[in-house]
Formats: structure tokens, C-alpha cells, sequence
């Protein structure tokens, strides 16, 4: 088993299948050394994150979902060059949160998904980012996340 895969299981999670892009685009892009992943969105099976923060979804509840994107984001990742070992940096997040004109709190939504790449990859998980509000995501999400990920 690869090194990164063990330690997102001794962290209690595991990674989904791979979902199936939504609209016209796919899931990753490659150039170079550098994987653009698309938004995913904080579905697992019958777990969906739905709703805008805070009025329908708690900020813990978003955090939950981003750590979901960020776990089929790596799904993804994997598919795409067969092993987690070797992502060499996360560069890049961009995070999207639904959420009413006077909530401000999207960085610490955001953070789900931050502090979870780097409990999982170390130094190579931290990342340049941006945290914005948006007034309606796909299907009605809390959340979604894009990455730029550097591989061997």
C-alpha cells in the first residue's frame, strides 16, 4: 500500500470512488508536472452537503464537506497518476463557499480542507489559497474546491 494512502487511513478515512464530472469538462487536466483538478463537490454516495452556510449548513458541517471534496479530489489524483507517493506539492486550493452576503467566515470553512491535506501530506500539503462566498454553487452544495497539485 502507498505511504500516503496508509496515513489517510490512520487518519479514519478512505477514498471514494471516483465521481463522474456533472457537465462538459473532466476531472483533471495535466500539463507538465502539474495536475488541474476540477470543483468537486462535497458528495459521497448518499452524503451530500447541501445548503448555504450558516443558514441551512453549520460551519463544521461545511468543514466536513471540504474534507469530502478534499478525499474525491485525491481519488482523482490517484486515478490520475496511480499513486499518492508521488504528489510532490499541493500548489494551489481554491475554495467556493454558498453562503449568505453577511457571512464572512469562508477561510474557516475552507480549513476543512487545508489543515486536512496537510495532516495527510505534511510540508508537501500546505498551499497557496483563496476562500470566496458565492450566492449559489452546483446542485446546491455548501461547498466546492479546485487544486493545483504537483507530481513526479
Amino acid at each position: 500500500m502507498d505511504n500516503i494512502l496508509a496515513r489517510i487511513e490512520s487518519l479514519g478515512y478512505k477514498l471514494p470512488e471516483v465521481p463522474a464530472p456533472v457537465a462538459a469538462y473532466v476531472n483533471c487536466v495535466r500539463s507538465g508536472n502539474l495536475l488541474f483538478l476540477s470543483g468537486g463537490l462535497p458528495i459521497d454516495g448518499e452524503r451530500k452537503v447541501i445548503g448555504q452556510v450558516p443558514r441551512d449548513v453549520s460551519i463544521e458541517e461545511a468543514q466536513e464537506g471540504a474534507r469530502i471534496i478534499i478525499l474525491n479530489r485525491l481519488a482523482v489524483v490517484k486515478q490520475e497518476i496511480g499513486s499518492l507517493d508521488k504528489v510532490k506539492q499541493i500548489v494551489a486550493l481554491n475554495g467556493f463557499v454558498s453562503s449568505a452576503p453577511d457571512f464572512y467566515g469562508h477561510p474557516q470553512v475552507v480549513n476543512g480542507a487545508s489543515e486536512l491535506l496537510i495532516e495527510i501530506f505534511g510540508d508537501k500539503g500546505k498551499h497557496s489559497r483563496t476562500a470566496l462566498g458565492a450566492a449559489a454553487l452546483p446542485l446546491n452544495v455548501a461547498v466546492e474546491i479546485n487544486l493545483v497539485v504537483e507530481v513526479e
